[in-house]
């Protein structure tokens, strides 16, 4: 059977990036997002190993914020690297896609 985990791993970055690009944001916002367009089984034990490596690799920087009512909340933002990282995830992806589909729908194979 298909393991479709290996095929989100590699594209969750990429789909994180984007998200946090849109705006700066906070985890549970970012978890509720990619829950939303599909990764249904996203866990906080997924997402949050996942945005302290984008932090240690330069790519997001996080800064905390007063919640309404709350505690502070860890917002997130892109840093100059991690904007040159997505435009690169987003060129690949797109390539990667279209070779996919070409075989994937070709009516003579």
């Amino acid at each position: 059977m298909f393991d479709q985990a290996q095929l989100r791993k590699g594209t969750l970055e990429g789909c994180i990036l984007k998200i946090i690009d849109r705006e700066p944001t906070y985890g549970y916002a970012i978890a509720t997002t990619l829950r939303d367009s599909g990764f249904a089984d996203l866990t906080e034990g997924t997402l949050y190993p996942l945005l302290l490596r984008l932090e240690r690799k330069g790519l997001i920087a996080a800064e905390y914020r007063a919640g309404s009512g709350g505690p502070s909340r860890k917002y997130y933002r892109l840093t100059p690297d991690g904007v040159q990282y997505l435009n690169e995830f987003t060129e690949a992806w797109q390539n990667a896609s279209d070779t996919v589909n070409r075989i994937l729908h070709d009516k003579e194979g």
